[in-house]
């Protein structure tokens, strides 16, 4: 290992028109062999999730490490799979959940926000469209705390105000744009003005480009100048959300050559000794290439996220530190399991709780 955080990357790179196993090359589409395979590991590590679920007695009603986050992926195997038996369980878990909520933190991640966003999307598909609502007022009960500029409330994803906005963008996505008005959502960029996009974000982001490391990284927090983290929640993984996003609003190539060079970073560098999460981990890390690929319609970055997959589906194997919470979706298995069934529809796969 040339670095201990990482893993040499052992597979040779995308060679245009040579088959691969994993994908067609003509569209894209997952071939019925890697699909196979996929669903094997699914099933596997399915089967010991839920064996160690009926042991769990956990008290994290959180998306990120708890209860809510097991109840997302849920929900999306019962998309996917348009399973009724999945729905039920992801239900459950959510009922479980919404009975104990204080409504004290505002987060999706790691808040209420998150669990009543959730529980009005899965309250919807059942038809309790009452019950759904009172997810929704709840949820929108939180706004004065949001909006309280002298509060200590920050403004990231993972705590803040972020991540309430998202819990809002989540449930007009899933359930229609106006089951959350507009007033309550003006910090969106589809809410935000020309004005607003050019004089505050852009040079916002502007800034961000200009403080990368040489080899294309970025800093983990703002005065670190230590190159060391290659993950979603520090570093290139996540950062590519942001040029990608960046160049499809303003449509000026130095942002896709930013995201670009991130995708290059991070198959340098992104196998990680810590394991397998979204979070700090492989599958996490496989987005970025997702998240390429549907930007450019490059199928190197299709191959790239299929070779990620492939040291995926070997969960467990191939890391150094064992997950805190070993269960959960950021940190866990649920997370692994999540991006092996999202990456068998690549066009329509998004990183959980953080893309729309």
């Amino acid at each position: 290992m040339a670095d201990s955080r990482a893993f040499d990357n052992p597979y040779d790179d995308f060679v245009p028109h040579r088959e691969n196993g994993c994908f067609d090359l003509t569209n894209g589409k997952i071939l019925p062999k890697f699909q196979e395979k996929l669903q094997f590991a699914v099933n596997k590590l399915l089967s010991e999730l839920e064996t160690q679920l009926h042991e769990s007695n956990s008290h994290d009603y959180s998306v990120y490490t708890g209860t809510s986050g097991i109840a997302l992926l849920y929900l999306l195997l019962s998309k996917r799979l348009n399973s009724s038996t999945y729905a039920k369980r992801a239900l459950d878990m959510a009922e479980r959940v919404l009975s104990k909520l204080k409504n004290h933190r505002v987060s999706y991640l790691n808040g209420d926000a998150g669990p009543l966003a959730i529980g009005a999307v899965l309250y919807h598909t059942q038809g309790a469209e009452a019950k759904s609502q009172h997810c929704i007022d709840r949820l929108k009960k939180m706004l004065p705390q949001v909006l309280n500029v002298n509060s200590d409330l920050p403004d990231e994803i993972l705590y803040g105000r972020t991540g309430y906005l998202f819990a809002l963008l989540y449930i007009n996505k899933c359930l229609g744009r106006d089951s959350i008005d507009s007033e309550s959502m003006q910090q969106a960029k589809d809410y935000m003005t020309e004005s607003e996009l050019n004089n505050l974000v852009r040079p916002t982001i502007d800034y961000l480009q200009g403080i990368r490391f040489p080899s294309n990284n970025f800093p983990s927090s703002l005065g670190n100048n230590t190159d060391k983290l290659v993950q979603w929640c520090h570093g290139a993984p996540g950062v590519v959300f942001l040029f990608a996003e960046a160049y499809k609003v303003f449509g000026h190539d130095q942002y896709l050559q930013t995201a670009l060079k991130c995708g290059d970073v991070v198959w340098r560098r992104g196998l990680l000794t810590k394991g397998y999460s979204i979070c700090h981990g492989v599958a996490g890390n496989a987005y970025t290439f997702l998240v390429l690929y549907q930007l450019t319609g490059d199928f190197k970055h299709l191959y790239r996220t299929c070779k990620f997959t492939e040291w995926c589906m070997s969960y467990g194997k191939q890391q150094h530190l064992s997950p805190d919470r070993p269960l959960s979706l950021f940190e866990g298995v649920s997370g692994a399991i999540y991006f092996l069934v999202d990456i068998q529809e690549p066009k329509q796969a998004k990183f959980p709780a953080f893309g729309l």
